[in-house]
């Protein structure tokens, strides 16, 4: 393989995923996140290049836009947090109360 040839098979498959997407596929979710991860990549490669500025503002802009996409995680780790920690109460009490 050419080393030219990553980015083409890259471009390659996000067609095809596109064309997916069109015939109904319901792959917008997964386009939902690669945007803000891609923008976070392009942040950090330009802080790479020695663009600090810039590469901290657009790394910033990209996790809070990925941020806002996977808030839906955070709920459910909420809720399963609380959850743990309520039958960690339940048995702790009822450890003391049997001694």
């Amino acid at each position: 393989m050419r080393s030219g040839n990553g980015l083409a098979i890259v471009l390659i498959v996000f067609g095809g995923l596109m064309i997916l997407g069109k015939l109904g596929f319901g792959l917008g979710g997964l386009f939902g996140l690669i945007v803000p991860i891609l923008v976070v990549l392009l942040g950090v490669v330009a802080w790479n290049n020695g663009n600090r500025l810039l590469g901290g503002v657009i790394t910033v802009i990209g996790g809070i836009i990925l941020l806002g996409k996977l808030s839906f995680l955070f709920v459910w780790i909420a809720a399963i947090a609380l959850i743990a920690f309520g039958v960690s109460m339940i048995n702790r009490n009822n450890r003391t109360t049997r001694m």
